[in-house]
């Protein structure tokens, strides 16, 4: 019963964050320089909705600490989609709750043309399937990408796609503003 009752659990958890989306052929280069130096402000300045891209990355620091919770998707916790989910639709933009169907929405861009406000989309299993998902929050000057999301361990933070957990894990990113 123990067993069955612990491959439930992970099935929902898989479930939850979205294992069914395959990876869209492009892998990273987050340790090549981008255009210029981008910080939050001028990231968001090039996009055709700077005013949203701002909008939704003030709606998503506000949720900076809250903790991880299993299909949580308010600031008493949250998991990855439902965090998501959560600021954009604060900020009236319907998205869908599941990070693979989050996955299919906008469009496929190289992770060298990211800015502020994009979706990054990561396999954290081994099966290679969107797992996970975070919003592009800037790209410092030295072509790091920086972005908010939750997760399971510290609830919701800012990473790096430097980091050697989240590079490897990486599979695409998506406009959708």
């Amino acid at each position: 019963m123990k067993k069955f009752l612990f491959l439930f659990f992970i099935g929902i958890i898989l479930w939850s964050c979205g294992t069914s989306h395959k990876t869209v052929g492009y892998k990273k280069t987050t340790n090549s320089k981008t255009s210029s130096s981008r910080d939050l402000k001028s990231a968001s300045s090039r996009t055709k909705n700077s005013s949203t891209v701002t909008k939704v990355l003030s709606s998503a620091e506000n949720y900076l600490g809250s903790p991880y919770k299993y299909g949580g998707n308010s600031a008493s916790g949250f998991d990855c989609s439902g965090f998501v989910c959560r600021v954009f639709d604060e900020n009236n933009i319907k998205l869908t709750r599941r990070s693979t169907d989050q996955a299919k929405e906008g469009e496929a861009i190289d992770i060298r043309e990211v800015k502020a406000g994009d979706l990054l989309f990561f396999a954290t299993s081994n099966m290679g399937k969107v797992s996970h998902v975070g919003i592009v929050r800037q790209i410092e000057d030295n072509g790091e990408i920086k972005f908010i999301h939750a997760s399971t361990s510290k609830g919701v933070i800012i990473s790096s796609l430097n980091e050697a957990y989240w590079n490897k894990a990486f599979l695409y990113a998506r406009r959708v503003l």
